[in-house]
């Protein structure tokens, strides 16, 4: 059976702790190395993946480009624009026609109904680079971040300042995979699809809901946040100013714990959902996590090629 990762929920908790366990181990028998080098085991030697671009990429493309490198692989960059995709061909052919050709498919896109029907007809792993609904590379990117930390474990808490995202949802899986607790700080208005909470819910997680920034940040292990207006997205200035309130800054970030970690998936909107003086202080954590989207990935692809 093909499989596919287009939500965190389709490795199941299990896989998704083997796959954290890989790309620690991956991680420190690279130290010191250059980039470019090969993992010693090469365990994509002679495949090939194929990457999909509906949406600029910075992490995504080179994260996925070098996780290949390493692990023996390729990679091939498709932008939707230069493809026959943007020409009207089907998804659905596009989908028997790459399934011929490579090993695995990365998309990067918009409407997640796009990318369920890609993985309805191919024949090799779909693996969401990102959609509108969901970010779960971002988040096994997030967790291994946290994992190194020595603060992702059962009960967890969690704040999350801004809006109810794509990238919330999939920490939202998360909490429920994998037993941590969130509280979501937002205006009314922009909370996170129902079906992700009530699943997580269901599982054993604490979500919870305030409309004041201090209580959600109260005592949190970890500050999340993200960018106010995503790509594509309309209504900024009006989004921008119910959202101001929930900027992540030093008066927010001394509600937390004394050591909380910080994390922004990144672009960052300086002086916007976060400031210069928590993006790039002590409790930051943002560049390790954007190079674990390497790492990280490295063992979805593996995961997803059924070496894991």
């Amino acid at each position: 059976m093909t499989r596919h990762f287009l939500n965190l929920g389709d490795a199941g908790a299990a896989s998704v702790r083997a796959m954290l366990t890989d790309a620690q181990t991956r991680k420190l028998a690279r130290a010191g190395w250059s980039k470019g080098r090969v993992d010693a085991d090469a365990p994509l030697a002679g495949h090939v993946l194929a990457m999909i671009f509906e949406k600029n990429s910075t992490r995504t493309r080179v994260s996925f480009d070098m996780a290949m490198r390493q692990l023996g692989g390729s990679a091939i960059v498709m932008e939707a624009g230069g493809m026959q995709l943007g020409r009207g061909e089907t998804i659905a052919d596009t989908a028997r026609v790459l399934s011929r050709m490579v090993d695995a498919i990365m998309i990067r896109t918009d409407d997640h109904a796009k990318i369920e029907e890609l993985s309805a007809y191919a024949d090799v792993p779909v693996i969401n680079g990102l959609t509108d609904q969901s970010h779960p590379c971002q988040i096994m990117a997030d967790l291994l971040t946290l994992a190194e930390r020595g603060v992702l474990k059962p009960g967890m808490e969690m704040a999350w300042l801004g809006d109810g995202n794509n990238v919330l949802h999939s920490l939202i899986e998360a909490a429920g995979l994998l037993g941590f607790n969130i509280r979501v700080g937002g205006p009314d208005g922009y909370d996170p699809d129902a079906g992700f909470v009530e699943r997580a819910r269901a599982a054993g997680a604490q979500i919870r809901f305030t409309r004041d920034p201090a209580e959600a940040a109260n005592g949190a292990q970890v500050i999340v946040t993200d960018c106010w207006v995503s790509m594509g997205q309309e209504g900024g200035a009006a989004k921008v100013a119910a959202m101001s309130p929930y900027q992540v800054n030093e008066a927010l970030m001394a509600h937390a714990a004394p050591n909380a970690v910080f994390l922004h998936c990144l672009p960052a909107h300086r002086g916007e959902e976060v400031t210069d003086a928590v993006i790039d202080g002590p409790n930051s954590a943002v560049w390790d996590e954007a190079e674990n989207r390497i790492h990280a990935q490295k063992s979805v692809l593996r995961w997803a090629l059924g070496q894991l």
